[in-house]
């Protein structure tokens, strides 16, 4: 047991019970996993993992530099004495450029949670550094300065910092997903909100949350989890040596939450407080401050004639493209079809479009001819929650049709019905009428939009995912669709689809 966890297990200070594990019986919600394995790799302080950004982002300010400088010189070359006046001008550059990225908050990871966020600091930086290196020079009378060369040092540099940032991301998320980098926080509550947070912070590891306990009210056989009151969270903090806590909001009186964040925050403690809100697209929201009350407001969804007129021609010319760039592959899927089983090319389901209407869905026909009768026969061994239903070794499926799904190739013919009006190339995944059945009246809200080849659904992992994953993305789609969202997907659709994973 680690020495944090050593420490979780002494007495609270307003409570002789000692905090133990939880004993069998326990709720499976309360269940806090405390000890570390002795052979776990170590974990790099937030110090060190500075440290290392900085010095990737002044490797890449470098190249991005040096890119630049050469390709002034392949475009319009410039004399041997302005050339060594640019490469000295790094000495000073490099460092106001990363005195400009700390200014803008570069290193703090809960400030860039969101790329676009940082890269919208990217760019203001660069506008910064290169705006000063500007006033720097024309203070100094400095006239054989290159606006060229001025364009593409913001260019390069700040294309060279988006690649090296988009590679850091990378590793901190696995290094997250590994335990290796995770913030010990306490969460303030007990309530079904706070274990709704420990649930999602212990499924995903990626977020970067190691939960040590709970303070507030003990709940009957769960007292092992709970390590003091509400008002022994800052005595709880510094006890288990939690550097944050989480906020359970609908779990506390608003005094206490207010009381409770000016006196953590105060003492240094990093304060996360929950929302009732779920689903709902950060992008949308901002703070707001009415009467010195921190209020939250959130965007309207924006479904304008234009803007579903801009959706819809989107759907004619990528669907057209799609089926004509990939008509060859079709046909030789088509043959290959025919040559593996007997049945036809094409299989058509009836499934649930927008407003309920029901249309025949076409894709190729990847398993045998009677797998909706066999269907009933392996129910016992479905895969999925709710009224889905996968397996990963469906014997339903033809040879021919586990190279079509590993591909994807099989969904092709579904443009068809996107140019027919009757689904989109994104949106939610077409249901079959009996899973709709089985729907609740929230989930029956993403009939507001026409259903998608390719979704935030099969993007989020498509085989490994679950009817709640389903329900959640689905109607996150349509509370909060736009244009760009689409676009989004797209590009990660060709990722999920290069990469093979959740297609099978």
């Amino acid at each position: 047991m680690s020495e944090r966890a050593r420490r979780n297990t002494r007495p609270t200070g307003s409570n002789s019970e000692s905090v133990k594990r939880s004993p069998r019986g326990v709720s499976r919600d309360l269940q806090l996993v405390v000890a570390v394995d002795d052979l776990a790799p170590a974990r790099p302080s937030p110090r060190r993992l500075r440290q290392l950004l900085i010095a990737s982002d002044v490797v890449a300010i470098v190249v991005g530099y040096a890119a630049a400088t050469a390709i002034q010189q392949l475009v319009r070359p410039v004399s041997e004495a302005t050339l060594r006046d640019e490469l000295l001008f790094a000495v000073f550059v490099v460092p106001i450029w990363v005195l400009v990225m700390g200014a803008n908050n570069l290193f703090l990871a809960r400030a860039v949670s969101r790329f676009g966020e940082e890269l919208r600091r990217l760019v203001v930086s660069g506008l910064m550094a290169t705006g000063f290196l500007v006033a720097v020079l024309f203070l100094a009378q400095y006239n054989e300065l290159s606006r060229l060369w001025v364009a593409l040092l913001f260019t390069c540099v700040t294309a060279s910092l988006v690649v090296s940032r988009l590679l850091v991301r990378r590793r901190f998320s696995k290094l997250r997903r590994e335990g290796r980098i995770r913030r010990p926080v306490i969460i303030v509550g007990t309530g079904p909100e706070a274990m709704s947070l420990l649930q999602t912070t212990q499924s995903r590891p990626d977020l970067g949350y190691e939960v040590l306990g709970f303070t507030g009210d003990r709940i009957a056989g769960s007292g092992s989890a709970v390590l003091g009151s509400v008002d022994d969270t800052p005595d709880v903090i510094r006890r288990t040596g939690a550097t944050g806590a989480i906020l359970s909001v609908a779990s506390l009186d608003p005094a206490v939450v207010n009381r409770l964040t000016r006196t953590l925050t105060d003492g240094g403690c990093h304060v996360t407080l929950s929302s009732s809100l779920h689903d709902i697209d950060i992008t949308r929201t901002r703070s707001q401050s009415i009467d010195g009350r921190l209020m939250i407001y959130v965007e309207p969804t924006n479904r304008s004639r234009f803007r579903m007129l801009l959706k819809r021609t989107f759907d004619v010319v990528v669907s057209a493209l799609a089926l004509l760039l990939t008509l060859p592959f079709v046909l030789v899927a088509a043959v290959a079809i025919k040559l593996d089983s007997r049945g036809p090319v094409l299989f058509r389901q009836v499934r649930v479009g927008k407003d309920g209407e029901p249309f025949e869905m076409i894709k190729l026909r990847s398993m045998v001819c009677d797998a909706e009768e066999q269907r009933s026969e392996l129910e016992d061994l479905n895969e999925r929650t709710g009224p889905l239903f996968k397996m990963s070794a469906d014997p339903r499926i033809t040879r021919v049709g586990r190279v079509l799904r590993a591909t994807s190739i099989d969904e092709l013919p579904q443009f068809w019905n996107v140019l027919r009006g009757e689904m989109s190339v994104v949106g939610p995944r077409p249901a079959l009428p009996a899973e709709v059945d089985h729907w609740t009246s929230d989930l029956r809200e993403r009939l507001r939009v026409l259903p998608g080849i390719t979704g935030m659904w099969q993007v989020s992992g498509r085989a490994e995912a679950d009817f709640e994953l389903y329900r959640r993305m689905d109607l996150l789609y349509v509370d909060n669709w736009s244009l760009m969202h689409d676009l989004k997907i797209v590009a990660k659709t060709f990722l999920v689809v290069l990469l093979r994973r959740g297609s099978k």
